[in-house]
Parts: structure tokens; C-alpha cells; sequence
């Protein structure tokens, strides 16, 4: 038996084999992997920590006030 297609007798076998091959070759192309990951950019928290050095750090009276900022914004959160 056979089917006409376009105006051509094509025989069983080939449609058969044209189907398997269809969609056996589409799970091939799907499943055979992507693209190799690109390594990773540094994150924002490396970057931090690189930009704050020894030298770039805060000085001891900048840091005493903003911890005491940070106390007194706790306290009123509380209230």
C-alpha cells in the first residue's frame, strides 16, 4: 500500500522510516547538551570585599557612629 503525496505514490515503508528518523533525531538534537557555562562573574559581595582594603577602610570615629546610628534606629524600631 501506498499514499500519494504532492501527486507521488510513497510507500509505507518510507513514511515509517521518515517518521522514526524524524523523531528520533529531534530527542538526539534536544538531549545532546548546551552550551558550555562561561565561568562565573565575581559577585557582589567579592567585589565589596576587594574595594574595601586596610587602606580604604573607615576610619575608628566613622565606624563608632555609625554603629551608634544603628543602636538608636534598633531602639526605635522597638518602640
Amino acid at each position: 500500500m501506498s499514499y500519494v503525496i504532492f501527486g507521488r505514490a510513497i510507500k509505507n515503508e518510507y513514511l515509517a522510516l521518515g517518521t522514526l528518523s524524524t523523531v528520533f533525531g529531534g530527542a538526539f538534537l534536544a538531549t545532546r547538551g548546551g552550551k558550555k557555562a562561561e565561568p562565573s562573574k565575581p559577585s557582589l559581595v567579592e567585589k565589596v570585599k576587594e574595594a574595601v582594603t586596610p587602606g580604604n577602610s573607615l576610619t575608628d570615629d566613622r565606624m563608632s557612629s555609625i554603629r551608634k546610628f544603628v543602636e538608636e534606629a534598633e531602639r526605635e524600631a522597638n518602640h
